[in-house]
């Protein structure tokens, strides 16, 4: 089982993460895209990489702007699983804007 991040210690690990928010119980990140088409390869792009590392975000989309919202669902709260996620998704964003 996934080991739950104190407060303090999702806090910290959110400061090299600024495009995201949240606290213990989930973070999330909200990315606005140039077209619908970009969006979907997005979270396409994601996807491929939530089966990977067999951990998936909960995803949002709406036209042009993609939510994606991580916690280790099996706990309720956020571990180093979503945080490693998490900077993965934000590498793949880099990619596709």
């Amino acid at each position: 089982m996934a080991d739950v991040l104190t407060a303090e210690a999702v806090r910290d690990e959110l400061s090299g993460l600024p495009a995201w928010s949240g606290d213990q119980a989930g973070i999330t990140r909200t990315v606005e895209l140039a077209s619908f088409p970009d969006a979907i390869t997005l979270v396409d792009r994601v996807a491929v990489v939530a089966e990977e590392l067999d951990h998936h975000p909960d995803i949002d989309i709406r036209w042009r702007t993609v939510t994606f919202r991580c916690v280790t669902h099996s706990v309720g709260c956020v571990t180093r699983r979503d945080l490693d996620l998490a900077r993965r998704i934000d590498g793949i964003v880099g990619e596709v804007r």
